[in-house]
């Protein structure tokens, strides 16, 4: 097993992370493509994702980052439905990576 893998494994924090980024993404899926939010949701409960809803998922989070951190004379506050910081979208991306997805 990967550093990585196991770092990410044993992470309750990363998994919490994780855990309620999916949820997020699954909730937004659903609304624009049921199908392929019911098959995602299958790979998550597997405990294995399809390429597919890796690259939809880690997509997602990078366009969902909504604590850039930028105050509001640096930038603009994105409104979100989760509150998503860059660490949050590594997380998610460290967390594929260490499960063979290429993000």
């Amino acid at each position: 097993m990967s550093d990585e893998r196991m770092r990410q494994e044993n992470d309750p924090a990363d998994r919490r992370t994780v855990a309620r980024l999916v949820a997020a993404w699954l909730a937004e899926t659903e609304r624009h493509d049921p199908e392929a939010a019911g098959q995602a949701r299958d790979g998550w409960e597997r405990g294995a994702l399809s390429e597919r809803a890796a690259q939809d998922l880690a997509t997602w989070v990078t366009a969902r980052v909504t604590d850039t951190g930028f105050t509001e004379d640096e930038g603009p506050y994105v409104a979100g439905a989760v509150r998503i910081t860059p660490s949050d979208k590594d997380t998610v991306h460290a967390w594929l990576r260490a499960r063979g997805h290429a993000v």
